[in-house]
Formats: structure tokens, sequence, C-alpha cells
């Protein structure tokens, strides 16, 4: 997603206290940083964080860390994890964002850091042949998040995209992950998971268009 330069998202980043600027200096560490023991989830891609504030604020027995690489993105995120954490009179305890390119995800995460869970929500497509690479499912990419992800962890992946899903559910397969649950029209799915809906998914189910969502585990 593009967005405007907003001028006020970097200086609003350095002055939080949930806003990690070094995520490399964590690298089996993370742990530590929360100071406790609870499970670790993250969301690659978080964009305004109308998921990660959503699901972080309601399940304070979880640590969550956030990542984009556009500081706009963060900025917008940083500020609705503060309002929904006020609204729900809760102290910001659980949560980290970070700025970092995904693509070198393990310079900042090793199986020391116990990682259970990630959240892809909506990520590029990516559709013409020479930059899939880049998707955030690829094969190249889930081969590093079995460098740090333990046995048992899963990978939450929702998309509006046909091709993309379709390709992933290979991607998945090929890289030795295990396809728990998988649906072409999340809405109407019964018991599929605890959704959450993103800004992205309202809008395409006003158009007409079916999320696709699957669980794969390693």
């Amino acid at each position: 997603m593009r967005i405007r330069f907003k001028p006020w998202a970097r200086p609003e980043l350095e002055a939080s206290k949930f806003y990690i600027d070094n995520p490399e200096e964590y690298k089996g560490k993370w742990i530590e940083l929360f100071n406790n023991s609870n499970p670790i989830h993250l969301e690659l891609g978080c964009g305004k964080g109308g998921f990660i504030s959503n699901i972080a604020v309601y399940n304070p027995y979880i640590n969550y860390i956030a990542i984009d690489l556009v500081d706009a993105m963060l900025g917008l995120a940083k500020r609705k994890i503060e309002e929904e954490y006020k609204l729900a009179d809760r102290e910001i305890d659980n949560i980290y964002i970070t700025r970092y390119d995904i693509e070198r995800i393990n310079n900042i995460f090793s199986k020391e850091d116990k990682i259970e869970r990630i959240y892809i929500n909506f990520c590029n497509p990516w559709p013409r042949g020479k930059h899939r690479k880049k998707r955030l499912t690829h094969t190249r990419q889930l081969e590093k998040y079995k460098e740090f992800l333990g046995n048992g962890a899963q990978v939450f992946f929702k998309t509006d995209d046909d091709g993309l899903f379709n390709d992933s559910i290979k991607y998945f397969e090929d890289s030795g992950f295990k396809i728990e649950k998988k649906t072409y029209d999340l809405e109407n799915e019964i018991d599929f998971w605890e959704n959450i809906e993103t800004e992205h998914e309202k809008m395409f189910k006003e158009q007409g268009i079916h999320i696709k969502a699957l669980i794969a585990s390693i």
C-alpha cells in the first residue's frame, strides 16, 4: 500500500517506548525484552496497525511483534495501538513494533526467540513472474521463517488474491509445512479461527471479493 510521507512519524516512533529501532540487537533476546515467558506472535507487514492493535490488546498473555518497512505506516500503527489500549484502559506492555526489511528477517530472530505464530495479512501479491520471489509466502521466504520457528509453530495467512493464495498453498507444501486448514470464503467459514478484520478485508468484502485464508504448521 502506498502512503504519503508523514513528517511526524519518525520523531513519534523514536520517542515511543514500544518501538524498536535496532531489532538486530535483539536476535535471540526478545524473551528478555518482554521480560516474561509468554508466547511470542509476529505480524509481517502490519500496515496501519488495525489487526495487531486489536489482537494484542485482548490477549495480554501473548507477546506481539509487528514489522513494517515504512515509517508512515508504523507511525499510524503506533497511534492505533495507543488508541486501542487507551479504550481498553490497559498499559501497552505486550507489543513492540519495528521497522525492518522482511527479506532479511533472519537477522533479527533465531530459534531462541521461540516465535510460535506468524500472521501475514493481505501482503503484496507481486503477480508478475519475475517479482514473485518477493512474496512473503514464497518458498524462499518460508525457508527463512523455518530457521527461527520451532516445531508446531503456525503461519496464519489471509489474502483477497486467488493467484497468490493458490501459489502459496504449493509454496507451503514444497517447504514442508502442513496445511491444517484452508478456505476460499473466510466470511462464511464456521469456526475457522477467531478472525479480526483488517481495513483491506472490509474493503474487499464490500466489493464482493471472497477472502482466502489458511493455517500452516511446521
